[in-house]
C-alpha cells in the first residue's frame, strides 16, 4: 500500500508547493489548513507521516504535535515541523512537544524528500517492531494458558494420566489388560470421627491428609487412581510402565504408614482416634476408561482389585496386608507376619493373609 502523507498550512501557496513535490512519488496525500483541520484529518485520513506547519491560527504545530502525541492512536505517528523559526530554542521546543524532525523553511526539495523517506523507514521498523511484539505477547499468553491449563488438569488428576492426555496419547486409555500393584488405603475410626466432628473441619483434616500422603505416591511414581473420603487407591505400572512396582507400591505404604505414625501424635491431641490400613496386590487386571463421553474415568477392574480392597478392609490400624501370592515376591527385600487364613467378603476361597512389618536389614 502507498504511504499517506498529511500535509497542513495555513498557506495555499505552501500546500501547493508540498503537493508539487510529493505528487511525484507514490504517496497519497491530504491537505489540512489549520491546527483544528489537522486533528480532523488525522482521525479521517490515518496519515504515516505528517508535515506540520509551525505557526498557523487556531492551534499552533506544537499545540497539534502535544494533541496528536497524548492520543493511543496518533502518539507513534512520524511529524516532520516545517517553520521558518530557525533558531535553536524553536527547534528544542518543536522536538520536546513531540515532532519528530525539523526542516526550515524555505526547504531544499532533496533534503525534504531525504527526510520524508527517513521517517517513513522509522515507521515500517516501529510498525514490524510493534507487530513482533504483539506477536510475542500472543505467544507468551499463549503459553500461560497452556501452563495454567497443565496445572489445573495435575491437579484433578494424576500427573501420570494428565500429561497422557496433553500428548493425546490416547492408547495407554484403551481397555487392557497389564500386571499390576494395586494399593488400597483407608483411615480406621474415619467413620466415627466424620459423625462427631463438623463437616468443615472433616474437609479441613481430609486437605492436610490427602497433601501428606500425595506426596509419597508422586515419589514413588505412583498412579492415584481416585480420592474416596478418607480412601485412597494407587496403582502401579500403569498407565506409564513402572520397574520393580511390587517394591515400589510397598516402600510407599510403609512411608505412610509412618507418617501417619508421626502426624498421630497432633492427630490425638485434636481428639481423632485414626490409623491407617492398607491393603495391596499385585497381578493381573483390567485397565482402562469408563464412564460417558461427557465424563471419564480411569479406573481398573478384576479380581484384583476386589482383593486388595477386601485386605484393606480387614487391616487394622498400622498393618499392611497383602496375599501369599504377592509376598512371594516381595519376602527377599520385605519381612513379614504370617496370618491365618481369611475368609474375605466377595472371594470364593479363603486367602493366606500377610502383614508387611519393613524392610530387611
Amino acid at each position: 500500500m502507498p504511504n499517506k502523507i498529511l500535509i497542513v498550512d495555513d498557506e495555499p501557496f505552501n500546500l501547493d508547493l508540498l503537493e508539487q513535490e510529493l505528487m511525484e512519488y507514490d504517496y497519497i496525500l491530504e491537505r489540512a489548513t489549520d491546527g483544528v483541520d489537522a486533528l480532523a484529518k488525522a482521525d479521517s485520513f490515518a496519515p504515516d507521516i505528517i508535515l506540520l506547519d509551525y505557526m498557523m491560527p487556531k492551534m499552533n504545530g506544537l499545540e497539534v504535535v502535544r494533541a496528536l502525541r497524548q492520543s493511543e492512536r496518533h502518539k507513534s505517528v512520524p511529524v516532520i515541523l516545517l517553520t521558518a523559526k530557525a533558531t535553536q530554542e524553536d527547534k528544542v521546543a518543536g522536538l520536546d512537544a513531540g515532532a519528530d524532525d525539523y526542516v526550515t523553511k524555505p526547504f531544499d526539495s532533496f533534503e525534504l524528500l531525504a527526510r520524508v523517506r527517513a521517517m517513513l523507514r522509522i515507521k515500517e521498523l516501529h510498525d514490524r517492531l510493534e507487530e513482533w511484539n504483539q506477536s510475542l505477547a500472543d505467544k507468551v499468553r499463549t503459553q500461560v494458558q497452556e501452563i495454567q491449563h497443565i496445572s489445573r488438569l495435575k491437579r484433578y488428576l494424576s500427573p501420570q494420566i494428565a500429561e497422557s492426555i496433553l500428548r493425546d496419547d490416547e492408547d495407554l486409555f484403551k481397555t487392557h489388560r497389564r500386571e499390576i500393584t494395586i494399593v488400597f488405603l483407608d483411615l480406621r475410626g474415619f467413620t466415627a470421627f466424620s459423625d462427631t466432628a463438623e463437616p468443615e473441619e472433616v474437609m479441613d483434616f481430609l486437605r492436610d491428609y490427602h497433601a501428606e500422603m500425595g506426596k509419597l505416591i508422586f515419589k514413588f511414581e505412583g498412579t492415584l487412581e481416585r480420592f474416596v473420603g478418607d480412601g485412597i487407591v494407587v496403582i502401579f505400572n500403569d498407565p506409564l510402565p513402572c520397574e520393580n512396582h511390587g517394591c515400589k507400591a510397598v516402600s510407599m505404604a510403609i512411608e505412610m504408614r509412618d507418617r501417619v505414625q508421626e502426624l498421630r501424635v497432633a492427630w490425638t491431641k485434636k481428639g481423632y482416634d485414626l490409623d491407617l490400613g492398607v491393603g495391596l496386590a499385585t497381578g493381573y487386571a483390567t485397565l482402562g476408561t469408563i464412564g460417558f463421553e461427557g465424563r471419564m474415568d480411569y479406573s481398573s477392574v478384576g479380581n484384583l482389585p476386589n482383593l486388595a480392597a477386601r485386605m484393606c478392609a480387614e487391616a487394622k490400624g498400622g498393618q499392611i496386608l497383602t496375599d501369599q501370592k504377592t509376598m512371594s515376591r516381595l519376602e527377599e527385600r520385605f519381612d513379614s507376619e504370617a496370618f491365618e487364613e481369611f475368609q474375605l467378603k466377595g472371594l470364593s476361597r479363603p486367602v493366606k493373609i500377610f502383614n508387611i512389618v519393613g524392610m530387611k536389614a
